[in-house]
C-alpha cells in the first residue's frame, strides 16, 4: 500500500494555550506511532480561494496506521485537551506513486 498523508487545516483557534497543550500530547502520540510531521505552520503563500490558516501535514506508512493513531487512546487524550477551542478540517490522502 502507498504511503498516506494526514492534512489538517485549522479554520479557527480560540485559545492558543489550549492548542499548545494539545500539541504537547499529540506530537509524541503521532511520533511514537510512526507518523512524521513534514510541514506545519502558516502558509508561505496563499493562492486562489485558499485561506491563510495554520496547517499540518503528517506522513504515514499506511492508512491503517493513520486511523489507528486518530482512534487511539493517546491521541484521544490530546483531543480532549483541545476540547472545542479549534475548528479543524482533517483529510487523509494517498500518496501518488
Amino acid at each position: 500500500m502507498a504511503k498516506v498523508f494526514t492534512v489538517i487545516f485549522y479554520r479557527a483557534t480560540t485559545d492558543e494555550a489550549t492548542r499548545t497543550a494539545y500539541v504537547e500530547l499529540a506530537g509524541p502520540a503521532i511520533a511514537e506511532a510512526g507518523g512524521r510531521v513534514i510541514a506545519r505552520g502558516l502558509p508561505l503563500a496563499v493562492k486562489e480561494q485558499g485561506l491563510d490558516q495554520r496547517s499540518l501535514i503528517i506522513e504515514w506508512d499506511s492508512l491503517e496506521q493513520a486511523l489507528a493513531v486518530y482512534q487511539g487512546e493517546a491521541y484521544r487524550a490530546a483531543l480532549e485537551k483541545l476540547g472545542g477551542t479549534a475548528e479543524r478540517d482533517i483529510r487523509i490522502l494517498e500518496a501518488v506513486d
